[in-house]
């Protein structure tokens, strides 16, 4: 039999620990789990699992991550072609993966994430604008499914998912209590909600001019989170490189961006060991639902990336990353031809060599 290489074992020992830690966690509760007897499941030393988790949050995100990123799309969901209906759509996958009152062990393996993001602000930040960033892809393909014209979505988007955070909530503090199918009549009504949303484009003279370059553009294959597949990175577009202090910047890279070019988010942050499962389980989230109640055809230009490895960033030129990271590059016939960093920067990278236009709104 070969030997493994050491990536290889790498990855299989970090495949252990994470089915052993979803064991010990469904039997256990997060609170009361012991690395000691996750390390003792996997078969594996106390070292071995930190020297893949830092702690024991780090490896409860990353177990919730990962059955989030697998979770079999629920039976009989119909993508919905107008915001109504993509509202009841997503409501409905949402609440499919509640657990029920009757459900132990794994199903209600989720039941102590909010006390760990609100326990400590290194993780209650990231976690706001992982929120926001959810708000943004879901409130683009709302406007997509939504007659030409109408206001920006994205309120909207806030809204609902508040209303479905908080059914999950109370579906894992008073087991029974909530009435799905009242939720979903709740979320579908909310599509008229008029919230007088529009879009304002960054005060120009308060945003970074993007700087003319000529730099090669080959970036690694990565995966784009929104449509659980490979990243379109080869054609013309914006890259921005955020940090998870600055995700909403995102939709300023949308909304700038000219027709046609592609929008991706590249996900950094200053603490992968812990950040990184929790921003790939907040995405995940949303964008499984997404894809189950939006037909392709109306999920949102935005690219969503997860760069753990900062691989992508170095790409496009940034060599060291943290939590406050904000660097856009304009992509064309595959040399980076413009860059901008700092507040603003992904407006300024899409809008580069573009007549400056203030209007209401861009669809996404």
């Amino acid at each position: 039999m070969a030997r493994l290489s050491r990536a290889e074992t790498q990855e299989r020992n970090r495949a252990k620990v994470l089915a052993a830690a979803r064991d010990e966690f469904a039997e256990r509760g997060f609170r009361n789990a012991k690395i000691d007897n996750i390390a003792e499941r996997a078969e594996l030393t106390r070292g071995a699992v930190y020297s893949n988790f830092p702690g024991k949050r780090a490896l409860y995100f990353a177990v919730l991550a990962d059955l989030a990123e697998r979770a079999p799309d629920p039976p009989h969901t119909r993508p919905g072609r107008t915001a109504r209906e993509a509202l009841r759509a997503f409501a409905r996958a949402w609440l499919a993966r509640l657990p029920l009152a009757t459900d132990e062990g794994v199903a209600r393996l989720g039941m102590d994430l909010m006390p760990e993001v609100l326990a400590d602000e290194r993780t209650r930040r990231p976690f706001a604008q992982l929120m926001k960033l959810d708000a943004i892809l879901f409130g683009l393909a709302l406007e997509r499914v939504s007659p030409p014209g109408s206001a920006r979505l994205v309120r909207v988007a806030e809204a609902v998912l508040t209303t479905l955070h908080g059914a999950s909530q109370m579906a894992a503090a008073a087991p029974g209590f909530v009435e799905p199918f009242d939720v979903v009549s709740a979320c579908e009504q909310l599509a008229g909600l008029e919230l007088g949303d529009g879009w304002p484009p960054p005060h120009v003279p308060w945003i970074p001019r993007a700087l003319s370059v000529d730099e090669p553009w080959s970036p690694p294959d990565a995966v784009d989170a929104t449509r659980g597949e490979l990243a379109r990175l080869s054609g013309d577009g914006v890259v921005a490189v955020l940090g998870l202090h600055r995700l909403a910047a995102a939709e300023e890279a949308v909304r700038a961006a000219p027709p046609g070019a592609e929008v991706t988010a590249v996900l950094v942050t200053g603490d992968p060991g812990e950040l990184a499962s929790l921003a790939r389980l907040a995405v995940a989230d949303v964008c499984g639902c997404l894809r189950q109640a939006f037909p392709p055809s109306a999920w949102p230009r935005l690219q969503v990336v997860h760069d753990e490895s900062g691989a992508l960033a170095a790409a496009a030129g940034v060599s060291a990353v943290s939590d406050a990271t904000e660097v856009a590059v304009r992509v064309e016939a595959g040399r980076i031809v413009a860059r901008a960093d700092g507040f603003g920067a992904g407006h300024a990278a899409a809008s580069a060599d573009q007549p400056q236009t203030s209007p209401e709104r861009h669809r996404g």
